[in-house]
Formats: C-alpha cells, structure tokens, sequence
C-alpha cells in the first residue's frame, strides 16, 4: 500500500495526535470541536477500511476509548481479522418491508459516548426508520456529541463529481456525500493504489465474489476508468491540504490574504440545474472561496407550475448541501438583478446554463448571458450545457 498523502494537519501516521487531547489548565475554557479524520479513496479495495483499523488498534495500545461504530468487511478475511480484538457497537436491527435490516446504532454510541468513534461507508443511505436519512448525518451528530469520528469514502461519493464519474464510469452514482464535509474534516488521507495493483486485488476475489470480478473488470474497474478517479482522488486530497495550508497560513500572519475570488451560479426551475450546481462548487473549491447561488423572481414567473416550483426548492436545498449561500433576488428584469448583484459582491467567476430558446427569440428579447457581459467586466463566465438532466440525488 502506498504512503498516505501527508497534510499540514497532525500526522495521520500517529493517530493519538488526532484525538481531541483538552490541556489540564484549560478546564475552565470551552471544550476543543470534535475532530473529524476522512480516509479518502479512488475505488472500492484499496485499502481505506483496512487502514482506519490499523489506525484504531494503534489509539487502542496508546489508551485512547475507541470503539467501532459501524465497519463492513466485505467477508475480507484480513479485514475480519483486524475487527476481532476492537469493541463493536452492536447494530440495530430494523424491520423494513417484511425482514430484518441492521444499522448503526446511532443512540447506543451517543450512550456509550468513546473518545473515537470508526464509521465505515460515509455515503450510504440509512434504512428508512433511522433517525437520520444519511450515514453522514449519523456522523454530524457525533461530532457535535463531542466524539471525534473516523470515516471513510470513494472519490465518486463526492456530489460535485458526480458528473465527471457518471460520464466516465456509464454508471450513476445515487449515493453522494456534500463536499462541505471534507472542509470540515480536520485530516484528509488519500489511501492509494496503482491502477494494476487494485485490478490484481480484484483479480485475486478481495474485493468483490468470483461471478463479480469479469463483469468489473470491463466496466467500473477498467483502466482508464480507474485511472479518472486516482486522479479525482488525488487531485481533491492536494486541493483540500493546499487550502488547509493557506487558511493557517493566513491565520499566523505568514501572508498576506489575497482578495477573494467570488463565484456565482445562476438558479433556474429548468430541468438540469444541478449540473450549475456541481460545476460552481468545484470551481469555489478549486479557488476555495465562497460560492452564491442566484436566483431571480420577476412578476411574470410562473408560480402556478408545481413541478418547477418543487425543483427550484430541491435546488435551492442541494445548493446549500453543496456549501452555496442561497440568494433570492426581486426585480422586473433577470439580467438588472444578477448584473448588479456581481457588481455589489464582486463576483468573479458566473456559471449561466445553455439556453433552451431559439436565436431568433434571442434576437428579438436579448440574451441575459449577452447583457451581463456587456455590462460587467473582467469576470470569468462557464455557460453548461443542460440536455441532459438528471435526477437530484442530494444527499
């Protein structure tokens, strides 16, 4: 297994260093925010799991109360094995649908209440009957429980890849996780493999059951399939550190702040905006600034449409899931709201949707694309394509 990728945060190679450690003589000061520890991945095997008990057993020589939350070993025998001397919170068993299904049990660990908690599988959707929808929401409320969490997930979990995957891989991925929760992790580790080292894993059955392994091997785990999402991993892992960096950097006076580049996304109901939604956030993640989401009301919207009403609400909510302020302009005109919104915030960088309507009606009414340009300058303006809409999977 390679070298996990290092950060500027402790050093993921001594996990004691990463639990919240409160100094005697500081009892009267509030207690430390809970620290959230994210082994971040390319693909299923490579070894992330694997790695968050090696990480456990070591807090467990050293003193520190960690229990297992929540593991999935796949039938794995190496990762079985590394299960059996480590305290396993019991799941919970929940009816559904006529059988029996088991979960983390969210209230037993909150009663138990370790210094650490291990929490596989980040992106996966709870049974219906949970208390949360989301293993991430489970984890949110151990963080604010004072338990500092060690989690795991694939690069293609991350809502603003869903796209670039989808694309790639010829597959959907239902189950994402906000980009928010990576700025919130206080360690991110890139646990990597080489692209034949993991097909070899897949070749050898430990990853997945022998009638399995043809069928992934010509589709999800295909070289150049494989070789997107090491990059993606890797590529997100070094945007995080480098942003972690500058913040500290700043924070001791190190530098100066430079000016913040701002980012707008431009709402509509039209089927397909999410994908505005997924593009902005990656470019105010690669700039690791602020991002808004506009959208703009006029007296001659469409109230009475129930089904732009409700996406325009899923929007507005997958915009704050993917880290967005939400703003709601009121004006007459589309372009005079947005156009004087950017001059207002000063806004770098606006992500406009394609345009559904004819040239000749953009002749005749103007183009809102065309007037923003016209009026505000150096800013940098994506325009995404929308034929292809897809179904909203926020979290």
């Amino acid at each position: 297994m390679s070298e996990p990728m290092q950060s500027p945060l402790p050093d993921p190679n001594q996990p004691a260093d990463f639990v919240s450690q409160p100094d005697p003589a500081d009892r009267a000061l509030p207690p430390e925010p809970a620290k959230l520890k994210i082994y971040l991945g390319a693909a299923p095997g490579v070894g992330k799991t694997y790695q968050m008990l090696e990480d456990a057993h070591l807090m467990r020589k050293q003193g520190i109360d960690v229990v297992i939350g929540f593991v999935e070993p796949h039938k794995r025998a190496d990762t079985e094995a590394m299960v059996r001397d480590l305290e396993v919170i019991p799941q919970r068993a929940i009816p559904y649908r006529s059988v029996v299904l088991h979960e983390m049990d969210l209230a037993a660990i909150l009663a138990r209440h370790p210094q650490v908690c291990m929490v596989d599988e980040l992106a996966h959707t709870n049974v219906p009957g949970s208390k949360n929808r989301k293993r991430y929401e489970d984890v949110l409320e151990l963080l604010d429980a004072g338990i500092d969490v060690m989690t795991a997930v694939n690069v293609q979990h991350l809502e603003t890849l869903n796209d670039a995957v989808a694309r790639s891989a010829n597959t959907t991925i239902r189950e994402t996780v906000p980009d928010s929760l990576l700025k919130r992790a206080d360690e991110i580790v890139n646990v990597d493999l080489t692209v034949e080292e993991l097909r070899s894993r897949l070749r050898q059955g430990k990853i997945y059951a022998p009638d399995k392994i043809e069928q992934s091997l010509a589709n999800f785990f295909r070289k150049g399939n494989l070789n997107l999402l090491r990059e993606l991993a890797l590529r997100t892992t070094a945007a995080e550190v480098s942003s972690q960096a500058a913040d500290y950097r700043r924070s001791q006076g190190l530098e100066q702040a430079p000016i913040p580049e701002k980012v707008m996304v431009c709402l509509s109901p039209r089927p397909g905006t999410d994908r505005l939604l997924r593009a902005g956030a990656r470019i105010a993640s690669r700039l690791s600034t602020i991002w808004y989401a506009v959208r703009v009301e006029t007296p001659d919207d469409e109230t009475s449409d129930p089904e732009g009403k409700h996406r325009m609400e899923e929007y507005q909510r997958l915009a704050r899931d993917l880290g967005a302020k939400v703003v709601v302009l009121k004006d007459k005109k589309v372009s005079n709201a947005l156009i004087q919104f950017a001059k207002q915030e000063g806004i770098s960088h606006v992500v406009f949707g394609q345009s559904a309507r004819s040239r000749m009606d953009i002749l005749l009414r103007g183009s809102v694309i065309n007037r923003f340009l016209a009026e505000v300058r150096d800013v940098t303006v994506q325009v995404v394509p929308m034929q292809k809409p897809r179904r909203l999977e926020a979290k």
